[in-house]
């Protein structure tokens, strides 16, 4: 009986770790299992690992990315945590650089770690390019993204300009520990620290989800009764604050500024719940990356910054047929 036991137990490993190689093969040598006659090899594998994998605005990267992987024939995996966790996103990225990827497109996430990990992946020889959120300390090759402090100074400007009286502010932000969180926020408070009827009275974090932004923002309106602004600094945050302000009945009386333009964000500015967002250009980022990454795998010299658009978007920024496609911005 302890002879079949051992037996079945080795077999049950042998499962295990096949499985394990099959899924490591599968998710960072992207080839057909059987190639057609017309199959070209790719000319480079690239991984882009995000922040949480089926969040709107990674898809929105994804999408991007994709456009110019099939223009310059790269074979591109697209993966990360289910929820944002820094931990998973560390070893997603440890994973591509074992499997000996032709290049990583990720976050900078962590200010501390983040430097130490591209550094192990730059000195394996794999080229690193941080995308969305930059660290710049590290030996990565480039950023593409939002300049995120000056995204937060617009974000701080555009309140001031929309608002008159005293006003006190709340602001949720996603992750106390995110590097592009806290520019937007310190781009934020600079913009109206010279301004005497402006004030930030309370900060909470979201976890980047609508939940924590809607419930962070009731126990700011239960603490502080006299919040009349509200500022989120991801893409779910505004989405979270409008749900609970129109639970109580508050969409009137307070001014809400957000970011990025999720189908969602858009329906709530042209609802007027939703004052004002900033812009980012997610597909663009993921397109760029892409494409930049291709340049560094040819030995061409490439700039360490590319910054890509931001501005400001209203209501009057948008029109009813053509909020909900691509390029539905007006141009100003």
């Amino acid at each position: 009986m302890a002879r079949w036991i051992y037996v079945i137990g080795a077999l049950l490993v042998t499962v295990t770790f096949s499985f394990f190689l099959f899924y490591s093969v599968r998710a960072f040598n992207l080839t057909p299992d059987r190639p057609s006659a017309s199959y070209k090899a790719p000319d480079y594998r690239f991984v882009l690992v995000t922040e949480e994998v089926n969040n709107d605005y990674w898809r929105l990267v994804e999408k991007g990315a994709r456009a110019a992987a099939e223009k310059y024939n790269v074979s591109l995996q697209y993966t990360g945590p289910k929820q944002a966790n820094f931990d998973e996103h560390r070893k997603m990225i440890e994973m591509a650089a074992a499997s000996k990827v032709d290049g990583i497109i990720a976050q900078g996430l962590n200010e501390e770690v983040s430097p130490a990990l591209i550094n192990q992946v730059s000195e394996k020889g794999i080229p690193f390019l941080t995308i969305d959120t930059d660290a710049p300390e590290s030996k990565r090759v480039a950023y593409v993204g939002t300049d995120n402090y000056y995204a937060g100074f617009l974000a701080g400007q555009a309140l001031l300009k929309d608002t008159e009286g005293e006003v006190r502010v709340g602001i949720i932000t996603g992750r106390f520990d995110s590097a592009n969180q806290k520019l937007r926020v310190d781009g934020f408070k600079d913009a109206i620290k010279d301004s005497d009827r402006v004030k930030v009275i309370a900060i909470d974090e979201s976890q980047i989800t609508r939940i924590q932004a809607a419930e962070k923002t009731y126990e700011m309106i239960k603490a502080f009764p006299d919040i009349n602004a509200f500022y989120g600094t991801s893409a779910l945050d505004a989405i979270g604050i409008v749900q609970v302000l129109e639970s109580i009945g508050m969409t009137d009386r307070v001014y809400v500024i957000g970011f990025d333009t999720l189908p969602e964000t858009i329906q709530l500015i042209e609802q007027g719940k939703l004052e004002a967002s900033v812009e980012q250009k997610p597909y663009q980022m993921g397109y760029d990356a892409v494409e930049l990454m291709v340049q560094v795998r040819k030995g061409e010299k490439v700039s360490p910054y590319h910054h890509t658009m931001t501005n400001v978007v209203r209501q009057q920024d948008f029109t009813q047929t053509e909020a909900m496609t691509p390029g539905g911005m007006k141009q100003q």
